[in-house]
């Protein structure tokens, strides 16, 4: 009479896979959804363009504005040196206001009862949040090409070399997909879209306007020079501007990525939980 043999886990028969292959198909699986559901939320964006008016119009509107308004007084009579100081800056800023349509997105398809949807799926409770972040990088990118094409045709020049202008974008992106999680938060803990914008607003604002993106932060008061050492935009935006035209980076660099894991730990959490009590 034969016996079977016993497996690692204690049954007879065939051994089961182990943890970590357990662990890769799953990781593997909730990608897929994640993708799939990244993928509905391009469709919808693609099928409703007036959303991307954020990240196309407006950019070039600020640029016009502040470089032929503006450029003349704040930049010294030069309107080419300050657009060569100004579009960093607008940059962080476009990147930042951005981060806004994400938050009232999500309110949005909260209210209509598309999320009741995906409980009923047999996805991660992390995969829609994941996957609406993940489609907003195409938004970033755009704000990105159009502030950068724009500037270039209306003067802007990079001091530096294709390799530091790439690693600025990336660092803007890179800015925004975790700054976004703010909105996100926003976004699933009040009741209405237009709740997220007016409160996305009163958190931009002061941080774009009181940082170095417009002027000199030397010509500021002293309590508001002392905001700005801490500052993530000004610390973004001066790391931008240093890779793009020159300057000191690394100081800098090293504050924006020390936000960027802070933003994480913080509101990737916060996010989860207002997610688990609204839907």
């Amino acid at each position: 009479m034969t016996t079977a043999l016993a497996t690692p886990t204690g049954q007879t028969g065939m051994p089961t896979p182990t943890q970590g292959a357990v662990a890769r198909g799953t990781l593997a699986r909730n990608l897929r959804h994640t993708w799939v559901l990244a993928r509905r939320n391009l469709v919808k964006t693609w099928r409703t363009p007036e959303q991307l008016i954020d990240v196309t119009l407006q950019p070039i509107i600020f640029l016009l504005m502040f470089v032929y308004i503006f450029g003349g007084a704040i930049g010294g009579g030069s309107r080419s040196a300050y657009l060569q100081f100004l579009l960093p800056g607008l940059l962080g800023q476009s990147i930042a206001m951005g981060s806004i349509a994400l938050g009232q997105n999500m309110n949005t398809d909260i209210e209509k009862g598309i999320f009741d949807r995906f409980r009923a799926l047999p996805i991660a409770r992390w995969v829609p949040l994941a996957s609406a972040v993940a489609a907003d990088f195409l938004r970033y990118l755009i704000v990105c090409v159009v502030t950068l094409g724009f500037g270039y045709a209306i003067g802007f020049r990079a001091q530096t070399n294709v390799v530091a202008v790439l690693a600025a974008v990336a660092l803007a992106i890179g800015f925004a997909l975790c700054f976004c999680w703010v909105s996100l938060w926003v976004g699933l803990k009040v009741r209405t879209a237009g709740a997220v914008q007016g409160i996305m607003f009163l958190l931009i604002f002061p941080l774009s306007f009181g940082s170095s993106s417009f002027v000199k932060v030397s010509t500021m008061p002293g309590w508001l020079q002392a905001w700005n050492h801490v500052n993530p935009i000004t610390r973004l935006v001066d790391a931008m501007r240093g890779l793009m035209i020159g300057g000191p980076v690394a100081t800098d660099l090293l504050i924006s990525l020390a936000w960027m894991a802070g933003l994480l730990l913080v509101f990737v959490p916060l996010a989860m939980r207002a997610y688990k009590r609204r839907s």
